[in-house]
């Protein structure tokens, strides 16, 4: 299914290949906040992430003759960065969740506060403690809101795979934070 968003991508993308090239500023604006945001999952910092999305545009504005609209453009934007990414962790060893770069919304109610904090700190640390395979999958499913096959086309795992991970890594989150479900905290 194609919403308008993807067509307008498609649009962009087929008049900045015929040399309208100050389009492709449209895509940056659309997409340079979950490129950031995923750059923030794979360095942790600002500056790094910044960086990094400016390296993810970079590629796919130089990338763009190869992309043959089978997917959408936000899934090859993402498997360019998730590739991107990778490199870079690879070059660092680490990753972090996205669930580590939320901020946590203000409330004026003190405890709901605290409670807020107490359980935003023990999702961090239950996803934080997933195996990198599963905090990868977690990620663009819940916090990216993609699909099954589009993780396929970004990380490269099978579907089953995917959904294998999914399923397990929320049973883990599930017995970790049993506390704070009903009847807990």
């Amino acid at each position: 299914m194609t919403t308008g968003g993807d067509l307008d991508d498609q649009l962009i993308v087929q008049q900045t290949l015929q040399g309208n090239t100050e389009l492709f500023r449209f895509l940056v604006q659309r997409h340079e906040k979950a490129v950031f945001g995923m750059g923030m999952s794979f360095f942790r910092n600002r500056e790094d992430a910044a960086d990094f999305t400016q390296e993810v545009f970079l590629k796919a504005y130089r990338s763009l003759p190869q992309f043959q609209g089978k997917a959408r453009f936000s899934t090859w934007l993402y498997k360019i960065a998730y590739n991107t990414g990778i490199n870079g962790v690879n070059r660092r060893k680490e990753y972090q969740s996205l669930a580590e770069g939320q901020e946590i919304p203000d409330f004026d109610d003190p405890e709901k506060q605290a409670l807020m904090t107490a359980s935003r700190e023990a999702v961090k640390k239950a996803v934080a403690d997933l195996p990198e395979r599963y905090r990868i999958c977690v990620d663009l499913f819940f916090f990216y809101d993609r699909s099954y096959q589009e993780i396929e086309a970004v990380t490269g795992f099978p579907v089953n795979t995917i959904k294998s991970h999914v399923f397990r890594a929320k049973k883990m989150l599930q017995e970790q934070l049993g506390q704070f479900t009903e009847g807990g905290i």
